[in-house]
């Protein structure tokens, strides 16, 4: 938890611009055109993108500033905390275990008794792991047979030669199995060794908390011939189980910043409206020509630019009828840690939120949308997009559906407990995500303020209206 007066001092500190934007003063007509503020938005970008932040690495100390710097603009505002400790930070602990050693899987046939283990490396290749081992019944379905259901809990043996095992997993994965194995392809049985070399790495966790929705909770494993004929064998329902060698678990943290403004409609004070964006990017990693650091302009330090900028706007004017919750998660590029936290941890209850709006990655203008234009991951699944655009939101529907953008963000995190949560963006598959080059020299501003601006008129309109969205039949995940 942090004091007021140490927020505004450690960004003074470390970067000489807390207040230096001062807010302007509250509007004296309701109903005056809200504006944007282009110099806070460039003044935020330089700061939260800066190299000064080492890419805000996700449950780091330099996330941590971001989220403090966050936290004085807020204080600024008059945007009320509604952090741990009646701070505007809310702070979660994390786990981290190392793998130590190779995992190892084993085959039980309780029906005779027979037993065989193999080892990562030499047998099998364990490509992703969903925690530190696994247990469950052996589930054999035919490669050419995608569509199959399968139990929750099992372990499932893809069989066959054409099948791609990333679209096994999400397929399976995504109906609870405990781990997917599939014959390892042509291309990787030629870069095995390789693969084999790779450190593995555990999830992060939150400490006493559930794995994340945005986190795969399954292992992935490839396997070689002779493990696949075993498996081929083996009766329908024996146990495949996998241990991984794995340090005692080591303690960090993650930061989320969040501050409410007091909904003033007794009929409607109690519906929440929860706008947010992830503050956390990649840190420094691999270096690219020479840069290691992952700085995150468009991803996400737009998002939380454009958030920001609600907040200063929302602050500047009468209050609103419902209360508005302003939320910037850390750890969003572990799995969502930070949204799962709030989520288990939230100022209001759950059922309180009416919508929820996520901004992420409205620094650059999408070529597969007209100018001017944003879109709203799972248009199709709610009546909230198209309400939005009816009071002008320049909203239109996610033009890349199979990159399942909807499931890839913090919004995932709370429509999967039935809240209507979806994200605005215009992430137009760019070659700098993810790279040291999405930096401020590569964002649109002129863009950016005009993606910030047409959204003002509609979110005053939603804080201030009685609508209520819902998911369309079959549209809540």
């Amino acid at each position: 938890m942090f004091k007021k007066v140490a927020i505004a001092a450690i960004v003074w500190v470390i970067t000489g611009v807390a207040g230096a934007q001062s807010p302007p003063p509250k509007s004296s007509s309701p109903t005056s055109a809200p504006k944007i503020c282009s110099k806070c938005v460039r003044a935020h970008m330089e700061f939260l993108a800066s190299d000064a932040l080492r890419g805000r690495g996700s449950g780091t100390q330099d996330e941590w500033i971001a989220a403090t710097y966050i936290a004085s603009e807020l204080e600024q505002y008059g945007v009320a905390p509604a952090g741990d400790q009646g701070g505007y930070i809310q702070r979660a602990t994390l786990s981290k275990r190392q793998v130590t050693g190779p995992p190892q899987i084993t085959l039980k046939a309780e029906s005779n008794g027979t037993q065989q283990t193999w080892m990562h490396g030499k047998d099998v290749l364990v490509l992703h792991l969903g925690g530190s081992s696994f247990s469950g019944p052996l589930h054999k379905v035919d490669a050419e047979n995608t569509g199959a259901a399968v139990p929750a809990g099992s372990v499932v043996f893809v069989m066959g030669k054409a099948v791609s095992l990333e679209e096994a997993a999400a397929h399976y994965g995504s109906q609870g199995a405990v781990a997917v194995v599939a014959a390892a392809s042509e291309r990787l049985n030629t870069r095995w060794e390789a693969v084999a070399g790779r450190p593995l790495h555990l999830p992060i966790e939150l400490q006493g908390q559930p794995n994340s929705d945005l986190e795969p909770s399954f292992t992935l494993v490839a396997i070689n011939a002779s493990v696949a004929e075993a498996l081929s064998r083996a009766p329908e329902g024996s146990t495949v189980s996998m241990t991984v060698p794995a340090s005692e678990p080591q303690t960090s943290h993650t930061w989320n910043v969040v501050a409410k403004l007091a909904g003033t409609d007794p009929a409607h004070k109690n519906e929440v409206i929860l706008l947010t964006a992830h503050l956390d990017h990649l840190g420094v990693a691999a270096p690219v020509n020479g840069d290691a650091i992952y700085n995150g302009a468009d991803d996400d330090a737009s998002g939380s630019t454009a958030v920001l900028e609600l907040a200063r706007v929302l602050a500047s004017r009468a209050k609103p009828r419902r209360t508005v919750i302003f939320a910037w998660f850390g750890s969003e590029e572990m799995g969502g840690l930070g949204s799962s936290y709030f989520r288990q941890h939230p100022p209001v209850p759950l059922n309180d939120i009416a919508a929820y709006l996520e901004f992420e990655m409205i620094g650059r203008a999408d070529p597969a949308v007209r100018e001017g234009e944003l879109w709203l991951t799972g248009w199709e699944r709610s009546d909230l997009g198209p309400a939005l655009a009816a009071h002008g939101a320049h909203l239109v529907r996610d033009p890349h559906p199979d990159q399942q953008f909807f499931s890839r963000s913090d919004n995932y995190v709370f429509a999967k407990q039935g809240v209507v949560a979806q994200t605005v963006s215009s992430y137009g598959l760019h070659r700098d995500y993810h790279q040291p080059s999405d930096d401020v020299g590569h964002i649109d501003f002129q863009h950016m303020d005009e993606a910030i601006g047409s959204m003002l008129r509609p979110v005053l309109w939603l804080v201030n209206s009685s609508f209520v969205p819902h998911w369309k039949e079959g549209g809540k995940p």
